[in-house]
This record gives structure tokens, sequence and C-alpha cells, in this order.
């Protein structure tokens, strides 16, 4: 049986964020994926210089309208990341509500990009969007710490902290969180960043259990656009894979990331030069050459149960 994914994000004419960060990936791995570019770039914001046009929440219904008068809005996952206007992501929540009236199966994986390191990069108004609505339908969550303080009100500076946080957010509706970077110190020391995961089930005499995960990861010394698009993209993947092992699906996302990342800052470095920083255009992510390590990641993280 084919496995659909609609997924509502970001498109650029040059480079991998948003959409073009999660179609490849997943159709290697055999997903049928339908997209809707929530915006249309030239590139993605991190350059000199970007155009473009932003789909309005109008636009996206007229998109949905057409998919389903064919009857063809059938989906087995649906995945969003990036979005700036509010109407438009109640509208991703209206069409989310209806796909899974449709199919209950369906699994929703949101990445509730709003900012990092303490900042926010969205209007602030999207926020309660998020928080009442959004996370509410949310099957999969994949904030980073910051997004997950936001949509908690809680501050995470221990990982008890952390734990703590998660399970709040499972009490908001998902039953698998990931906390993909957090500012909790490594015990390898600070050339490590910290990820949590979290994942509740219910077994079949109805209780249910949550496991625990931590993951380290090794840090890169430059900046990377797109790779939260391949983390949320790679989590829903491989959890259809291994829809009861946290620890697996992890594993595997994470050293997708990590081969990518690793084939990236090399051929960066090797571009810019001697002594020289790269470019955002050096930095795009090598999606295309790293096929085979999405397809077969070979294990570099191995992720602690808790």
């Amino acid at each position: 049986m084919e496995c659909r994914v609609l997924s509502v994000q970001s498109h650029v004419v040059r480079g991998y964020v948003g959409n073009k960060s999660a179609t490849f990936p997943l159709q290697v791995l055999g997903f049928e994926v339908d997209s809707i570019n929530s915006v249309q770039f030239s590139n993605h914001t991190g350059y000199a210089h970007w155009k473009g046009q932003v789909l309005t929440a109008d636009e996206l219904n007229v998109l949905y309208e057409g998919i389903k008068l064919n009857n063809v809005n059938h989906y087995d996952y649906v995945l969003t990341g990036y979005t700036r206007d509010t109407s438009f992501l109640e509208t991703v929540v209206d069409i989310v509500q209806e796909l899974k009236r449709l199919n209950p199966k369906l699994v929703y994986v949101c990445d509730p990009v709003m900012g990092d390191q303490g900042s926010m990069y969205v209007p602030e108004n999207i926020l309660p969007v998020y928080r009442d609505k959004v996370v509410a339908v949310a099957d999969i969550l994949t904030p980073n710490q910051f997004e997950a303080e936001l949509l908690t009100g809680r501050k995470i500076s221990t990982e008890k902290d952390a734990l703590e946080v998660m399970d709040l957010l499972h009490q908001m509706g998902p039953d698998m969180v990931v906390l993909t970077s957090t500012d909790l110190i490594s015990p390898h020391g600070d050339q490590f960043l910290v990820a949590l995961g979290s994942q509740k089930m219910v077994r079949a005499d109805g209780t249910t259990s949550t496991q625990k995960i931590r993951m380290e990861m090794p840090k890169v010394d430059a900046v990377f656009v797109g790779t939260g698009d391949l983390f949320a993209a790679m989590l829903l993947a491989w959890t259809h894979h291994h829809p009861k092992d946290l620890k697996a699906a992890c594993e595997k996302t994470v050293s997708v990331l990590h081969h990518v990342i690793k084939r990236t800052i090399t051929y960066a470095n090797k571009m810019a030069g001697p002594g020289k920083r790269p470019s955002p255009a050096q930095l795009e992510l090598r999606m295309v050459q790293s096929k085979k390590d999405i397809e077969y990641p070979a294990i570099v993280v191995e992720a602690i149960v808790l």
C-alpha cells in the first residue's frame, strides 16, 4: 500500500528548506508527497537578497478545494513547518481535522517553528494559535527548547524540567514529542547538543506507558538552514517504519542529519577555501549527494533510554 503525505511548507527555487528539504528524502524512503508551498521564494532568507510570494489562507483553501473535488484528499500523514500567518495556520488546522475525519489513523507531524535561543522570528500572535489549536490536533511535535517553553509557559533549566515539559505537551495532545535541540549541558562537554524524546503508548489493556530517550549529537560550527525541516520529515519516515520504537526512529533520524551535515560542511569548507567562512550558498544541504545515507543511515548517534 502506498503511503501519502500532505506537506504544507515553504518552497525555495534554489537550495533546501521547507518542502525542498522534506520532499526528496521522503520520496527516497518510498512516500508519495503532495506539496502545498506556503511561500515561494527565490532562496532562503539567510542570503543577502530574496524575492517571492506568500500564499494566503484563501489561496490555501482554493488548492485544498481542488484536491477535494477530485476526491483525492486521502492522506496517511500531514507535515507542517514554518508559517508566519495566523489565518493560514488556522486553515491548516481545519484541513487536518477534515483529513482526520476521512482517515482516523492519519498522523499529523508538526514542527511548531516560532524561534530559537530566546527570541521569536514569527509574529507573537501566532503563539496562541499553536498553543490552543495546533498542538491539540498534532500527533508528533518537534519543538526546540525555546518553542517547548513558549507552548507550555515553563522554563527548562534541567533535564528534569525538560521531561516534565514533554509530559505537559503530551497532555495538550501529541503522543510523541521530540525536543530537537536544548541548552542542556552534555556530560560529554559543550561540543555536544542534547536532544530529548518522549512517546506515549497505549498497551493492549488500555493502560499507558511512556518511553523517554536522550541523544547527544556533535555540534558543527556553522549555520545550516533546512535541518529542522529535514529532521521532522525523517522522524515522520522512521516512526512509520518503527511505530513503537522511539529509540530506533530517533537514532535513524539524527544519524541521517549527521551524515547530511557532515557532507555539507566538508563541501562548504572546500569551496570556501582555507581560513574563509562558507557562504549561505555553499552551506546549502548536500541532499541529493546524501541519497544512500537517507535510505540506509549508518547509526552514529545512540539514544539512551531514560
